[in-house]
């Protein structure tokens, strides 16, 4: 069956005709094209607001890698980490944009379904695994941080030594967050409920920024100063000059570029939000992840380079215990923090389960037995492997030069070159060209980060002070 084109002076496949309305956002609300079944999305109506939208995917996107920003500032200088930092927000929206229109043109709005779409059951697979090992990372990253600091702020509000007393442990409290707020915020039935947590959770992480910009004019230059956590623990001579550098490389790249990335990463959250976005089309999924994407693009930028601008190249990759412990107004900054990263984790919890229940049921109708299992079994994995990983660097390493190049520039790409129809866009087209680029970048981008990696440990610089 073909269609007339006016564009084209020609006839283009129906399919063709299905990619260039769902651009102009007209599929979900179209009726079927004459000779063939209707094309619609697997999922429900949406019902949740723009606004809820942006504040479930900004909470997907700022996570726990905002506490090493100023770190991967003091290893690229201000000026190559804001340049780097742009374009990485940049290419994250453009990933975005290939994704959604993958979604357009087969009608899916799961990303284990493009992979099937685009390399059968094996690619199925390859993209729920992928999803599954980039998120239980995440959550990994944002238990440790409670595992860290929870400690020692309900310590210093009990004025205990967290060493000395049981229930100051560090895996006993992973364990109490767990399950008293974590596990019932992620046994939710639809990711949307969790807007206004989300929003929350915005809320705390916007008074951690505001925080950092005031210590940073309270404390002037802390390089060597008493009054910060490093009190004359720090090793000397690490910097002796509050001099901001404004561009440097050096061997550490390795982890801070990673740490970047993973900064970014909230593609496996994209395709769910859209299913539950009200009135959904292309152009307006594009626009939450834009507004998403520059907010998170201004606060990590502000926080970076206010938390530089105070320890320059003293500055530790968890930015937090560089001040003291003492402090009243950072006390209640690590309270902020520990309530955003707990309240972050069931949303980051989400994809997984969808991509598990995508993977081992597909075509099974919704089970409260299955998903609070599924949930459960999460919960108890990740708590064990935060438990068993020393640092958070760590993760934050191999998690982002692995799965985080592949799902925003590997994966999105691919699916753009292997879904959308050779009628409409030819392969050696200019935006196939450049979607092509796209997932070449994304295999450099892994290569070196690896190779970085790799080359630390062998070499046995990885561990740093502090860490």
């Amino acid at each position: 069956m073909e269609l007339q084109d006016p564009k084209m002076n020609g006839t283009l496949p129906v399919d063709a005709v299905d990619y260039r309305q769902e651009r102009e956002g007209f599929l979900p609300s179209r009726g079927p094209a004459p000779g063939r079944k209707p094309v619609q999305f697997m999922d429900f109506e949406g019902k949740i607001s723009f606004g809820m939208s942006v504040f479930n995917l900004s909470n997907a996107i700022m996570g726990s890698g905002i506490l090493g920003l100023a770190y991967a500032m003091a290893h690229t200088g201000v000026l190559f980490f804001l340049a780097l930092l742009l374009c990485i927000a940049l290419l994250s929206s453009y990933s975005i944009h290939l994704l959604l229109t993958c979604a357009g043109v087969i009608g899916i709005r799961a990303y284990e379904q493009l992979g099937q779409k685009a390399f059968g059951p094996a690619g199925k697979v390859a993209v729920a695994v992928i999803i599954c090992l980039h998120n239980v990372g995440a959550m990994s990253s944002y238990l440790f941080i409670i595992k860290s600091e929870l400690p020692l702020v309900i310590g210093t509000f009990l004025n205990r030594a967290p060493e000395g007393n049981w229930f100051l442990k560090g895996n006993f409290l992973i364990i109490l967050v767990s399950v008293l707020i974590i596990l019932p915020l992620a046994l939710m039935k639809h990711l949307g409920y969790l807007g206004y947590t989300s929003g929350l959770s915005l809320t705390c992480m916007l008074f951690f920024l505001i925080s950092v910009i005031y210590k940073k004019f309270q404390l002037g230059c802390a390089v060597g100063r008493n009054e910060t956590a490093i009190e004359s623990e720090a090793p000397p001579g690490l910097n002796s000059s509050c001099e901001a550098k404004m561009f440097t490389v050096d061997s550490q790249m390795s982890y801070t570029v990673p740490i970047m990335a993973f900064a970014f990463v909230c593609h496996p959250e994209v395709l769910p939000i859209y299913t539950e976005l009200c009135r959904p089309s292309q152009r307006r999924m594009q626009a939450v992840a834009n507004v998403s994407i520059g907010a998170m693009f201004c606060m990590y930028g502000l926080t970076a380079t206010f938390g530089y601008l105070t320890f320059y190249s003293d500055v530790e990759a968890e930015m937090l215990h560089m001040y003291s412990q003492k402090d009243m107004l950072i006390l209640c900054v690590r309270l902020a923090v520990l309530l955003a990263v707990t309240l972050t984790v069931p949303v980051v919890l989400f994809p997984i389960r969808r991509a598990l229940q995508q993977l081992l049921f597909p075509g099974k109708a919704f089970s409260w037995l299955r998903h609070v299992a599924i949930a459960l079994i999460l919960l108890v994995l990740v708590n064990v492997l935060v438990i068993c990983v020393p640092t958070i660097r760590d993760i934050f390493g191999v998690i982002g030069s692995t799965s985080a190049p592949s799902l925003i520039f590997i994966l999105p790409s691919i699916f753009y070159l292997r879904i959308v129809p050779s009628e409409v866009e030819p392969l050696f087209s200019w935006p196939k060209i450049q979607a092509l680029c796209f997932g070449a970048l994304g295999v450099l981008f892994m290569a070196i980060s690896i190779g970085f990696m790799f080359a630390n440990w062998a070499t046995g610089q990885s561990s740093v002070s502090g860490h």
